[in-house]
């Protein structure tokens, strides 16, 4: 199982500080905006006025919403595997996979309640609303594995990877419902899905 190519909306990556800064504008305002119009809403145009830049300016790094929002969505793994990654600095490596896996799931949830954009795009399963792609969950699984193998003293090998995938597909699907049934994430079935991973990944990992 090879892993997923890191995926890129740009049309032109950011080279000068401002140009960064810019680029970190217009996503601030895209995330914004989805939370208050939704993806169909959604223009590129509202973008650049909340983002207080000219047009062009979006047009330079995305041809289109889409682009924006896969960007948006690329800019959330980004932060999620950093957050996660500081979550298991802070643990430390003796506290074992259930650390690991709480830090995972806890940080996707938190990213879910309270990151602006990620309800409606998170790591790019819903872009369109109510798509379901395969290719993020495995770019989502890979990264996993390529953060927790060290932790775990594992090789990030094809078996480590399939065993990330199914989990992470699973908790993507048990999520997804939690926060379909309420609107902070029914507690009941996050707790369920907590132990169904835990039950998967101690026949494996233990």
């Amino acid at each position: 199982m090879k892993p997923v190519p890191h995926a890129t909306s740009l049309r032109r990556a950011p080279v000068q500080r401002r140009s960064a800064e810019r680029l970190t504008r217009i996503l601030d305002a895209c995330a914004d905006l989805l939370d208050e119009v939704g993806y169909d809403a959604l223009s590129t145009r509202a973008v650049a006025q909340r983002a207080s830049v000219p047009i062009g300016s979006v047009y330079r790094f995305f041809g289109n919403k889409r682009q924006m929002a896969d960007a948006l969505a690329q800019r959330n793994l980004e932060r999620y595997s950093e957050r996660v990654t500081q979550r298991l600095r802070d643990a430390g490596e003796g506290d074992g996979w259930r650390t690991a896996m709480d830090a995972v799931l806890d940080e996707y949830l938190d990213m879910k309640r309270t990151a602006p954009g990620f309800s409606l795009v998170d790591f790019g399963n819903q872009i369109p609303v109510g798509a379901r792609q395969a290719e993020p969950n495995h770019r989502v699984a890979d990264r996993l594995t390529d953060l927790l193998s060290g932790h775990l003293d594992r090789e990030p090998d094809d078996d480590l990877r399939r065993v990330f995938l199914i989990a992470v597909e699973t908790a993507d699907t048990l999520v997804h419902l939690a926060f379909r049934v309420a609107p902070e994430g029914d507690q009941r079935i996050i707790d369920e899905a907590r132990e169904m991973l835990r039950a998967y990944l101690a026949r494996v990992l233990d």
